[in-house]
């Protein structure tokens, strides 16, 4: 039978605030409204954007991919979404991606944190292409960074491709008002004006999107596993990237080092790029988040994709330092390959043979373990965003997929194992022992 979708009512999907109470533990200064901001986190609003005639709710929210804090007012701060609803789906033409509303637009949501520490949407502004039109979260083309990833829709469908379209995974906002966003397609880091429209697409060298160009070897990035987090520097000169999971480079079956991940810095100015070996603590973890401390110095996100509530799962933060690391781009940027040792890329090489080469990766040091900080345990699978509150409080968020996930083909519910609850994206406040500067 074919399936369909009942779309919600505007008038119907009234964003409701949450609040939790505050306790020792957990907040920012007296005067900020983190402060309110208790051990539950406080639950980001949403509308229902759709339901399927077996009754998924399918949020109109799934913000959480990342986040960053508005550049001026410290109870403001933005989130921003991934590509749109979509599962791991199997259809006729073989392994892809079921977009189940794929006319969706990325999006970043400007939210307020009140002062009784529940959350409230500003505004939304949709992603656009060059020429104002929304641009959607469906795969890129050939010749414009192009995974492989077959589109379906929610009836088995194949859909077509978006030359603008955009998995939008880490974000930044500017002083001017403007953004940047990095994406897992490219990965491509984009450059949007107030309104969410598209200033500059900067990709991989030998991806025609612009006249600037970030290593050719990002490309070889795997599907789903690109640039997942972004920073910039407190002086707005230098974009910093990390992506989530080692390159395959030079494919799949050749990598070794499956702890390797790399950091990339964008001079906004001169264009110019460096890249930084980061070691992950597991290789089946994910690198996903990135905020600044300083020019040199970041914290970072490194989990695994479990819910504590079904098996033993770790989310940690990281302090990061970039300043005695060594840059291993080496001689030639549009190398596929990029820097090698002895004839191999360095994701075929052991972090020993990488250092005996005198390669420096960048030095790292444990923060905390939010399973362990939270008497909840964290229960989400995903953490993917941060932004620093002060010099030693953090603010998370997770990434909910839209409220769906995938069972035996299926499109279902997405819920916290052992709760039976949806799971929602909320903000947590970490408050951590130490200064982080």
């Amino acid at each position: 039978m074919k399936r369909q979708l009942f779309y919600a009512l505007a008038a119907m999907a009234a964003f409701l605030p949450v609040s939790c109470a505050s306790t020792s533990k957990a907040g920012a200064d007296s005067t900020s409204p983190f402060e309110k901001v208790g051990l539950n986190g406080s639950e980001v609003p949403y509308t229902v954007l759709a339901k399927t005639n077996d009754g998924v709710e399918i949020q109109n929210g799934g913000y959480g991919s990342d986040a960053c804090a508005h550049p001026t007012d410290s109870s403001l701060f933005y989130l921003v979404t991934d590509r749109g609803p979509n599962i791991d789906f199997k259809g006729n033409s073989g392994k892809g991606k079921m977009f189940p509303v794929s006319s969706y637009a990325p999006r970043i949501g400007l939210f307020k944190m009140n002062k009784d520490g529940s959350v409230s949407l500003v505004k939304e502004i949709t992603l656009k292409s060059p020429d104002g039109k929304e641009i959607t979260g469906l795969p890129n083309p050939d010749g414009k960074s192009a995974t492989g990833e077959i589109a379906y829709d929610l009836d088995g469908n194949i859909l077509g491709t978006d030359e603008y379209g955009l998995d939008s995974e880490g974000i930044v906002a500017m002083k001017d008002g403007t953004f940047w966003i990095s994406d897992e397609y490219g990965p491509h880091i984009v450059h949007y004006d107030a309104d969410g429209k598209q200033i500059e697409r900067i990709s991989p060298f030998g991806i025609d999107t612009g006249k600037r160009h970030l290593p050719a070897v990002l490309a070889r990035r795997r599907a789903n596993r690109g640039m997942e987090g972004l920073a910039i520097t407190p002086d707005e000169k230098t974009l910093v990237g990390i992506m989530q999971s080692t390159l395959f480079n030079p494919s799949k079956k050749e990598i070794s080092n499956k702890q390797l991940v790399r950091i990339v810095t964008f001079d906004i100015k001169t264009g110019s790029t460096k890249q930084y070996a980061y070691i992950q603590n597991k290789e089946t973890d994910s690198t996903c988040g990135i905020t600044a401390l300083s020019n040199t110095e970041f914290v970072v996100i490194e989990r695994d994709g479990k819910f504590s509530g079904e098996k033993e799962a770790h989310k940690y933060l990281f302090k990061i330092d970039l300043k005695d690391a060594t840059d291993i781009t080496g001689e030639n940027p549009e190398s596929k390959e990029g820097l090698l040792i002895n004839g191999k890329t360095l994701e075929q090489c052991t972090t020993e043979e990488i250092e005996a080469a005198g390669i420096k990766p960048v030095k790292k040091e444990f923060l905390v373990d939010l399973v362990e900080y939270l008497p909840n345990k964290y229960p989400h699978d995903k953490l993917e965003g941060l932004w620093i509150l002060d010099s030693n409080t953090i603010a998370v968020a997770n990434d909910n997929d839209f409220a769906i996930n995938v069972e035996n083909n299926q499109l279902v519910q997405k819920k916290l194992p052992g709760t039976g609850r949806i799971d929602n994206d909320v903000i947590y406040v970490i408050k951590l022992p130490r200064s982080l500067r």
